[in-house]
């Protein structure tokens, strides 16, 4: 055996395939009611708005064949090599959230400017720089691991890099995927082997800024303290969130039954994208509900689960990697969830697996790709010592 399995590296196997059924079979399972709930949700608006009721269905189709295929190459392709790559994706990450930004190039959306077109085809920036955010920070974090407690100017850095990536998030603006990607830069920066006095301070700098930054914009202050009560601006600012409430209170205990939602009838606004989830509650009721979340659950448990296996072989990329992507689903799940719930003000991010959309189906799958591709590594390490112990 060589040295570096001795030294309990991950070394990619190309002729060893094994597809770990805790994350293949809940992925699976929530792709396939990702489809076919935007193909109830959205039939009622297709059929209004395109005169052809398919139109979201064939296109979500599409997207997921795309996604499929990206989730195949992620997992051909060794953790080793991807991270190699992962300050240029930072850096292309970047310069795509400035692009967005120029008149004429970014295509702009309900007053958003979220989207680059290019080939006939429109993707939302956010959802890759999410990716990049992740790759970079469990590369970085690995590396200077032992000296971020020492040197400030390797914390300075990170700090920086991913407070230029909040504030072009903010200039789109997208103050949804600014909360996911400082909830998953603060929480790796918890298990990162940095000072708690600098964890504090970082803190409470983060917490101004957000608060400082939800309130310099009307719209956001308007959101802040509609969901808080919907009801009384219910035909306007809380007519969103009153709609998806009804909803909720049709399901009742076990839903009305797979397409017989009345919310979806062009009374609830983007039924088969942000509020997918209100019109499954109506279809499918409680119960319905408590299977989607033990399916999201066993998925998120699964992925943390092996960042702790990876710890334990002393693969610090492939654990921060694996937390980063646990955080993301689970947090965006949270706050899709809260959203629709009336838990949470409206932040206009989609519920993974679920919702329709392109860029973030195809970016989902492609972070279980590589999720999948680290736990194949993570057993065949862990059948390789297996194996020595019992030669031994």
């Amino acid at each position: 055996m060589s040295n570096k399995i001795l030294k309990h590296k991950l070394i990619p196997e190309p002729q060893e395939w094994y597809f770990d059924p805790f994350l293949f079979i809940p992925l699976v399972t929530l792709i396939s009611l990702g489809f076919v709930m935007v193909a109830s949700a959205s039939f009622s608006f297709a059929e209004h708005r395109f005169g052809n009721v398919f139109f979201f269905t064939g296109r979500h189709a599409i997207y997921i064949l795309l996604a499929i295929l990206v989730a195949i190459i992620a997992y051909k392709v060794p953790p080793k090599r991807l991270r190699s790559y992962g300050r240029l994706w930072m850096l292309f990450s970047i310069l795509m959230l400035i692009a967005v930004l120029i008149p004429g190039i970014g295509k702009e959306l309900n007053g958003s400017k979220r989207w680059l077109s290019f080939a006939g085809l429109t993707f939302q920036v956010a959802e890759f720089t999410k990716i990049a955010v992740i790759i970079f920070l469990a590369d970085y974090l690995a590396r200077h691991r032992q000296v971020l407690t020492k040197e400030f100017s390797k914390l300075a850095f990170i700090v920086g890099l991913i407070s230029l990536v909040a504030v072009l998030l903010i200039s789109q603006p997208d103050y949804g995927s600014v909360v996911v990607i400082g909830g998953i830069f603060m929480a790796l920066l918890f298990i990162g082997n940095v000072r708690l006095r600098d964890y504090s301070i970082l803190v409470l700098l983060a917490g101004s800024g957000l608060w400082w930054s939800a309130g310099a914009a009307p719209y956001r202050l308007a959101r802040l303290t509609s969901f808080l009560d919907p009801w009384a601006d219910q035909f306007a600012a809380g007519y969103q969130l009153t709609q998806s409430l009804i909803a909720f209170g049709r399901g009742e205990w076990w839903g009305l039954g797979l397409g017989q939602s009345v919310q979806k009838m062009r009374y609830l606004p983007e039924a088969h994208t942000d509020f997918v989830f209100a019109i499954f509650a109506e279809e499918f009721g409680f119960f319905g509900v408590l299977i989607l979340l033990t399916v999201f659950m066993t998925l998120i448990c699964r992925i943390f689960k092996l960042s702790l296996r990876a710890i334990q072989i002393g693969d610090w990329y492939a654990s921060y990697f694996l937390v980063g992507v646990g955080l993301f689903i689970s947090g965006q799940t949270f706050i899709n969830l809260g959203v629709n719930a009336g838990l949470l003000p409206t932040k206009g991010l989609t519920l993974p697996f679920i919702s329709y959309g392109g860029t973030s189906l195809i970016c989902c799958c492609a972070l279980m790709g590589m999720s999948m591709r680290i736990s194949n590594d993570l057993k065949i390490v862990l059948n390789k010592s297996v194996e020595r112990y019992r030669n031994a």
